[in-house]
């Protein structure tokens, strides 16, 4: 019978295994030459350059998804930003009619014209508290700068007294902490009494 595996062998031949002493060791492991050395040489330094290449690759990428994120970030808060800056605008306004209506309240008797004007006032004040625009309360508190002007100065004879605010002509409003129009007010100054 033939060996099917090699056609070359006769049948009943004992297959030869040939050593080639020139590449294999005595215990039958890879003799390395060198000019194999050499090449695995080269090669690992290319291997070793390429695996620092694609971590400084993969890093820039990071960096460059990190900045991306970043950006997007920045441009939200620059665009609720803006957007604020337009609301307040629009709540100004708003407020100025609603101050408008205050001082036709102040001047009008009762009357069913007052009912009504009282009535659509507190329906633009709940609609501008809707949007978020809230009212800060000065009176009785101590004078800031940063929420009010000082329109007038009123003579206290009391120290504790001095640069409370004793009355609001304006009121103060904010929109998400911010003030969008700060308020008018009359602050106490202590004068010491004359000594006779």
């Amino acid at each position: 019978m033939r060996n099917v595996a090699d056609p070359l062998v006769p049948e009943g031949a004992e297959p030869v295994k040939v050593t080639d002493r020139r590449r294999f060791q005595e215990d039958g492991a890879p003799r390395e030459t060198p000019a194999q050395d050499d090449e695995v040489a080269r090669l690992q330094q290319e291997l070793d350059a390429a695996r620092r290449r694609v971590d400084e690759l993969a890093r820039g990428l990071q960096a460059s998804e990190r900045d991306r994120e970043d950006f997007k970030r920045r441009l939200m808060r620059e665009r609720e930003s803006l957007l604020d800056v337009e609301r307040g605008n629009v709540a100004v306004a708003l407020l100025e009619a609603i101050d408008q209506l205050d001082l036709a309240l102040s001047t009008v008797d009762e009357s069913p014209l007052k009912t009504g004007v009282r009535m659509i006032r507190e329906n633009l004040l709940k609609k501008a508290e809707s949007t978020g625009i809230e009212g800060v309360p000065l009176e009785g508190r101590q004078f800031d700068p940063n929420l009010a002007e000082a329109t007038e100065l009123e003579v206290t004879a009391h120290e504790a007294e001095d640069g409370r605010v004793v009355a609001v002509t304006r009121a103060c409003y904010a929109l998400r902490g911010r003030v969008i129009r700060p308020g008018r007010v009359k602050v106490a100054r202590f004068v010491r009494p004359a000594r006779a």
